[in-house]
């Protein structure tokens, strides 16, 4: 035999018959074993499918797991059946292995065939053993083999089992594929590729496409949670159940949109929802969050062109703007989170205060004419209403989004109010807490105002006086320019024109929403002679076509001399009577206090009845102080003014400022000394009889005070006389300058100089076609005149009547009784009715006659005037020092006062200068 293990087939000296035998012993055998692995691994392979396949039909299994199953199911095939052919296969090709392997069943049998398969490894050459006995001995063996059914030694064998399991595993997979193919599809997939991401299979398939994960919710806010079935959903179970992390099941039925619907309270805190339907289960995460909140919402306004703004940002956190129609308007919002989409619509509103007058409107016409004109107007007023009552149309406005910031489009604003909500939905898919409603009122461009201040609204000045006061202009945007304009109108007739003009006393700009100055106003300065002026401030905008806009105005009474007497006459009339109320408080003040002194004893002035009525008569004392005050401070006024006047004499000046003297010592030293004494007297530290004495004390004080009251009313009413006495001279002349007036008037007419009138004044008749219009203005003027004239001239007569009942003097009798035999008031009321008629020539006649007249009686009133020069004689002339002191002090004051005059005008022709240098640079 060779050194190799020889073959069966090359073991020659083993009989044929025997190892034919061992040869079908092992194909047996490796037939049996390797059918063994082979159902072995199928095995595993079906059961760890199977597994899969069942397990998944509750629960998927994760990755890890279904790839730990797949590992042992192939493990049996990849591992097992190897181990197994080795075994079997490989450790079975040799007759001693076969034997071996017999000798378990058989162990004699087995013991021989192993020792004749050693013999035949033997060699002759080396052993001593006889091949004849070796021979016979393999023969013995060989027919104790073939008594003997090999097959009984093979090893228990499996593989009936294990097909019979394949078969059932194999009918298995086979039903499950028949039942659920999509199921038996899906775990084979996901049995194959357990690591892969393919979606897990269940009978009721949930759209998970339609379920956020995670999903994020209102904190602390109620939610609902919707689980959409797909539309190919195997089964579609009635109901669902969910619950929030560990808390309580929610069961929800199937809706007819195949979506399951579960209402949540409020959570805090993040967790999972579990949903289960059916043989489906599936977690979702939930975030609580806070609610994307605005922070912030401003609008960008663009205004009209014509005001030259800049635009300005506006904070409207208030959700409300107020913005000028024709402006343009940029929105924009800053949120607490970052935005993902956002709306806004656009919704006009019509203006509450637009007109309601339309066609409908009541005309209010005479002539047919008249009403076609008012139709016309109506109907474009009507058609102005339905212009500006048009809305443009509601729209949804684009809107860009940047991070956590929302901008709408620009919206132009017209003549309506706009509504315009916005809604917001945040990267985390939370919408808004509701939406912010902007509310857009626009208005139009404000009239500026303008106002004069510092001045009261009628005043009474000299024309060489000069007034200052301030004017003061506002608007919503910007005013161009500011100034002073006046009007005036002749009281009577007068040869000039009434004064017109204006002034600009400063520019302003785009942005000068406020301007004021400092007015300094003298018509002498602009060449204005006495009239009645109405002055007003004005200002300008930068809206087109509206012009200025003007103050309301005041009244400036520019007074010839005389006018200035009269009213200087009328207040000092005011201040006498005032003085003489005074001087009754007085006097009931202290019959007060004398009845007190003599019905109260000194022990009963400090008791409590005692001290009510000395406290009561102080507060008196006091509050008659107090006008007095008042009394002395008009008193002082009034010296001034007429002062400034020039037209009194010098002894009823000296009468005017004795008597103001005296008011200011009572008003500020006498009486507050009476109700010191009066407070003293109720002093609780005081004896009676020192009550009582100060008590006398205030009494005696109140008497010597009540006495210079009585003076004092005494030179005040010698002055008012002299002054009534000059004002009959001074309206006598002003009379007759106003007859004088109608002479020039009349005069200037009927020669033509009146370059406007196209028809000569003589010979028309009024209220004919024939006389200029011109004309009969002028005629209906100067009767209007005349007729105020004879007024005035009937009043001076029943003056001057009275004036000598009080006085006696002869002059003013004379006067008197030469007007009344005149029959003045009729002749005066006769000239009217002539200038009305245009009797121009008697017309003149007879005002100039009577202008003469009237200038003679207040010569003869008058009296002849000084020389000057100073007369001789033993008195001296010049009058005593006291009295030339005063003329001396009245002089200094009246030159004060020219010299104010004067600086106050020259500030007034600066101001007029600035304001030339500014018409200069208009452009």
């Amino acid at each position: 035999m060779s050194d190799a293990p020889p073959s069966l087939q090359e073991q020659i000296a083993i009989p044929k018959d025997l190892r034919n035998q061992l040869a079908d012993f092992q194909k047996a055998l490796w037939r049996i074993k390797i059918t063994e692995a082979v159902l072995a691994g199928i095995f595993g392979l079906l059961i760890s499918f199977l597994i899969v396949f069942i397990l998944e039909r509750f629960f998927p299994l994760p990755p890890l797991a279904r790839l730990g199953i797949l590992l042992a199911g192939t493990s049996l095939a990849a591992v097992f059946a190897p181990y197994w052919v080795r075994r079997w296969v490989y450790g079975h090709r040799r007759e001693e292995q076969l034997a071996r392997l017999i000798s378990k069943k058989f162990p004699k049998l087995g013991d021989r065939l192993l020792g004749i398969v050693e013999l035949q490894d033997q060699h002759e050459a080396e052993e001593a053993l006889s091949p004849e006995l070796r021979e016979a001995a393999m023969i013995h063996v060989a027919n104790q083999a073939a008594k003997r059914d090999m097959n009984q030694a093979l090893p228990y064998s499996r593989h009936k089992k294990l097909g019979i399991g394949v078969a059932v595993g194999i009918a298995a997979v086979v039903l499950g594929f028949s039942l659920a193919p999509k199921a038996g599809g899906n775990a084979l997939k996901r049995w194959l590729m357990p690591l892969s991401d393919t979606e897990h299979y269940t009978f009721t398939q949930f759209d998970l496409d339609r379920m956020p994960n995670p999903m994020v919710v209102p904190l602390g806010e109620a939610f609902t949670f919707e689980a959409p079935l797909k539309e190919g959903s195997d089964e579609k179970p009635e109901t669902a159940r969910a619950r929030y992390g560990l808390q309580d099941w929610i069961d929800a039925k199937l809706e007819e949109d195949g979506t399951y619907r579960f209402d949540f309270a409020g959570q805090e805190a993040r967790d999972r929802i579990t949903i289960a339907a059916g043989d489906a289960t599936h977690k979702i995460r939930v975030e609580p969050e806070t609610r994307p909140e605005v922070e912030g919402f401003e609008a960008l306004v663009t205004l009209p062109d014509y005001l030259q703004l800049e635009p300005r940002n506006m904070d409207i956190r208030t959700g409300a703007l107020t913005a000028l129609e024709g402006s343009k308007v940029i929105l924009k919002g800053t949120f607490s989170r970052e935005i993902a989409s956002a709306t806004a619509h656009f919704t006009p509103e019509p203006l509450d205060d637009l007109p309601l007058e339309g066609p409908d409107a009541p005309i209010e016409a005479d002539t047919p004419d008249d009403i076609e004109a008012a139709e016309a107007e109506t109907e474009k007023k009507a058609k102005e209403l339905a212009e500006a009552s048009k809305l443009p149309d509601a729209r949804d406005l684009t809107v860009s989004i940047s991070g956590n910031t929302v901008s709408s489009e620009p919206v132009a604003l017209g003549k309506f109010h706009v509504e315009i909500p916005f809604t917001w939905k945040d990267i985390k898919g939370l919408d808004g807490a509701g939406s912010f409603q902007v509310k857009i009122e626009t208005n139009e461009d404000m009239v500026p105002s303008s106002y004069i201040q510092g001045i009261e609204r009628n005043i009474v000045i000299l024309a060489e006086q000069t007034l200052e006061f301030e004017i003061l202009n506002e608007d919503d945007f910007g005013l161009k320019e500011i100034g002073l304009s006046w009007k005036g109108e002749f009281t009577k007739p007068s040869e000039g024109k009434p004064a017109e003009g204006s002034i600009t006393l400063k520019k302003g700009s785009p942005s000068s929403v406020r301007l004021g100055d400092q007015v300094i106003f003298s018509p002498q300065t602009y060449g204005i002679e006495p009239q009645q002026l109405l002055l007003s401030a004005y200002t300008e905008d930068y809206k087109p076509g509206r012009g200025r806009v003007y103050s309301e105005p005041i009244t400036i009474y520019i007074l010839t001399r005389d006018e200035h007497a009269q009213i200087i006459k009328s207040r000092f009339d005011r201040v006498i009577s005032e003085l003489e109320d005074a001087a009754r408080n007085e006097m009931n003040n202290l019959d007060e206090n004398e009845r007190l002194d003599k019905t109260k004893t000194a022990e009963e002035l400090q008791e409590e009845d005692g001290k009510e009525k000395l406290a009561k008569s102080q507060e008196e004392e006091a509050k008659n102080a107090e006008k007095m005050k008042e009394i002395a401070k008009k008193m002082e006024e009034i010296f001034k003014d007429a002062a400034r006047n020039g037209e009194l004499d010098d002894k009823t000046m000296k009468d005017m400022a004795d008597a103001l003297k005296n008011m200011k010592e009572l008003g500020e030293e006498d009486m507050p000394e009476v109700a010191k004494k009066l407070g003293e007297a109720q002093d609780q530290k005081s004896t009676p009889e020192k009550t009582e004495q100060d008590l006398k004390d205030a009494i005696e004080k109140q008497k010597e005070a009540l006495k210079k009251m009585q003076e004092t009313i005494e030179k005040t009413n010698q002055a008012n006389e002299n002054f009534e006495a000059s004002t009959f001279v001074n309206r006598l002349k002003r009379a007759s300058t106003e007859e004088g007036g109608i002479v020039t008037a009349l005069t200037s007419a009927f020669r033509g100089e009146d370059e406007e009138a196209v028809l000569p004044i003589l010979g028309a008749a009024p209220g004919s076609d024939d006389i200029d219009p011109i004309h009969a203005r002028l005629l209906k003027e100067l009767g209007k005149q005349q007729s105020k004239t004879t007024i005035d001239v009937r009043w001076i007569k029943e003056d001057l009547e009275r004036f000598y009942a009080r006085t006696q003097k002869p002059i003013h009798k004379e006067v008197y009784d030469e007007m009344y035999k005149s029959l003045i008031d009729e002749k005066l009321e006769q000239l009217r009715r002539e200038i009305l008629r245009n009797r121009t020539f008697v017309s003149t006649r007879l005002a100039k006659k009577w202008s003469k007249t009237l200038k003679g009686w207040a010569e003869k009133l008058e009296g002849p005037k000084p020389d000057g020069g100073g007369g001789g004689g033993g008195g001296g002339g010049g009058g005593s020092p006291e009295e030339q002191d005063f003329e001396f002090m009245l002089k200094v004051m009246r030159m004060v006062q020219a010299e104010q005059d004067i600086r106050s005008r020259t500030r007034s022709l600066e101001q007029m200068l600035r304001s030339l240098k500014l018409t200069k640079q208009t452009p």
